[in-house]
């Protein structure tokens, strides 16, 4: 079955046929992987779950399966009390999982969860108001390494950006470029109250008045705003896709604010609520029953009785657009964790359109706190004072940033090592995982030279390679990838992948060095090991392109 590893299908198989012979039938038994050590390689419960039906002692349930269980990939099994069954592994289970690497190549791990059902992911979204930063910069990753995930198990994934091209903010932003402009060209004019401070304004100002000279001293700021409002955002917006673009975080659909108003879709969004009876109006204003729906503290405005329309207006509007109109059987958000009591109100909007509110999940990213030379870089956005992601890429590199922004949960703090990302050693996690696959390159290269295209050597492995404990780590190992891989899907959660990648890149590199490959004297084992190194490198590089880093063949 393609994705899965085969030799524990078999296990699991062996398993539900041993418990069939006591006259249950149940599908879901399977091995687990035990959490301590001498409780054998695979572990089940299934004789405890199994007492109450079968009115037995799980003790004698167990006894019983152990005696019937019989597999080819099994050396031997224990009962421990109070009723587990504990399996030891043979080589050729080991052998037979690092052959379906080999067979499946890049397919391996490729466990279908999506049957292919429409999906979309939307993340970043920063308004174009300033440059990304560093914040927007752990969206990004975890967005695009979500996405990527949920492709690869089988889901077909959207990617979107929100461009917030309409509003208060794209106001300010226009009125402080336009400070900037008159500024620079010696006349003064009040700079906004909540105007955007950072000195890339400057910058954007110069440009202006390279093309357009000082034209606008002669007009009303009123009669020039929408200049500066347009040329500001589209400008910060067009680097904004460049950084993304070096970033390796790639969109299907850009999609405008501007469009929900300009072709009535905030307002059919708003009709329908009202005609559903989610929505009423009362002193004037549109308001969404989110007292009486979700138990919120209050109902919220739709549209303002000035007849503005909120921004909870705009995002209904948005995804009704995403699961009515499109069509998406899944929505993602990813927002940071200032939007955390935001969720429960567009949930009862998802409601409101007659979908599962569970289908609507959102990804919260928390603060990253930049470290340099062990102190905290303190950051202010508004007053303009930030790291950007593009100076951080600049530092780091596009592979450590998405590494370390990749290995901790997205709601977690997380605290980035400029210092760490940069070193070229073993104590800085993503050098440590592509030197694993740069090694197995070299590797492979040097029996290449030698004994000639490794690509062409049989895919058999010779069991008694795993009587060493360290090349029966690897495989074992590598027979977890599918598992990972599973649940980074279903727990929309990258960082099971690094530090998967992690663990496995320390198991080889043990391996590595308690066994000889290319001068193994005996070309049988020499060629298995040469066979799981291949492994080890095909499952690596999926790891590493599934997070959005490179697998690199030299370093």
């Amino acid at each position: 079955m393609t994705g899965e590893n085969t030799a524990a299908v078999k296990l699991n198989e062996a398993l539900r046929d041993a418990v069939r012979a006591l006259g249950v039938d149940d599908s879901t038994a399977e091995f687990e992987r035990p959490k301590h050590e001498g409780h054998g390689d695979r572990a089940a419960n299934i004789a405890m779950r199994l007492a109450k039906t079968l009115r037995a002692n799980p003790y004698d349930i167990a006894q019983k399966i152990a005696e019937s269980l019989k597999s080819d990939v099994v050396a031997k099994t224990e009962v421990a009390r109070p009723g587990f069954l504990n399996v030891f592994l043979s080589g050729k289970f080991y052998a037979d999982a690092a052959r379906d690497i080999l067979r499946q190549g890049e397919s391996y791990g490729r466990v279908n969860l999506g049957n292919n059902r429409r999906i979309q992911v939307e993340f970043v979204s920063a308004n174009p108001t300033g440059p990304l930063h560093i914040g927007h910069g752990r969206g990004a990753a975890v967005g695009d390494s979500v996405a990527r995930i949920l492709a690869f198990t089988g889901w077909d994934v959207q990617r979107e950006y929100y461009v917030n091209d309409s509003g208060l903010q794209i106001t300010n932003l226009g009125k402080s470029t336009q400070a900037r402009y008159f500024e620079l060209l010696g006349k003064d004019i009040p700079f906004p109250e909540n105007g955007y401070k950072g000195t890339y304004l400057y910058d954007i100002a110069r440009e202006i008045i390279s093309i357009e000279g000082d034209k606008f001293l002669s007009m009303s700021l009123e009669d020039s705003l929408d200049y500066f409002k347009k040329y500001a955002a589209d400008k910060i917006m067009a680097g904004i896709r460049e950084d993304l673009e070096l970033f390796r975080v790639r969109f299907d659909k850009f999609f405008p604010e501007g469009y929900l108003h300009s072709n009535g879709l905030v307002k059919s969004a708003m009709d329908e609520l009202k005609s559903s009876g989610y929505a009423y109006e009362q002193d004037g204003a549109l308001w969404f029953s989110t007292e009486s729906t979700i138990g919120d503290d209050k109902d919220r405005v739709l549209i303002r009785a000035n007849g503005i329309p909120t921004y909870y207006a705009s995002d209904i509007a948005y995804h009704r657009d995403k699961f009515i109109t499109r069509g998406f059987e899944r929505v993602i958000d990813v927002w940071g964790a200032d939007h955390h009591g935001y969720i429960a109100r567009m949930k009862a909007a998802v409601k409101a359109m007659g979908k599962n509110p569970d289908d609507f999940i959102v990804l919260l990213i928390q603060l990253v706190n930049l470290l340099r030379d062990g102190k905290v870089v303190t950051m202010s956005t508004r007053a303009g004072e930030f790291i950007t992601l593009r100076e951080v890429l600049d530092e780091a590199g596009v592979d450590a940033s998405r590494f370390f922004f990749l290995m901790r949960r997205s709601d977690s703090q997380l605290d980035f090592d400029l210092d760490l990302a940069k070193k070229q050693g073993n104590e800085n996690p993503v050098y440590y995982v592509q030197y694993a696959h740069a090694r197995i390159s070299g590797i492979l290269r040097e029996c290449a030279s030698r004994i000639g295209n490794v690509e062409a050597l049989s895919d058999e492995i010779p069991a008694e390679i795993f009587g060493n404990k360290d090349a029966k780590e690897l495989a074992d190992s590598l027979s977890r990838w599918p598992e990972a891989v599973k649940e980074a899907s279903e727990e929309l959660a990258p960082q099971v992948l690094t530090g998967y990648v992690l663990s496995l890149a320390g198991v080889f590199h043990s391996f590595y060095n308690t066994n000889r490959i290319i001068d193994e004297p005996d070309a049988g084992i020499r060629d298995g090991r040469i066979n799981l190194v291949r492994a080890a490198k095909i499952v690596i590089a999926s790891c590493l392109g599934l997070l959005g880093v490179n697998a690199p063949e030299r370093m």
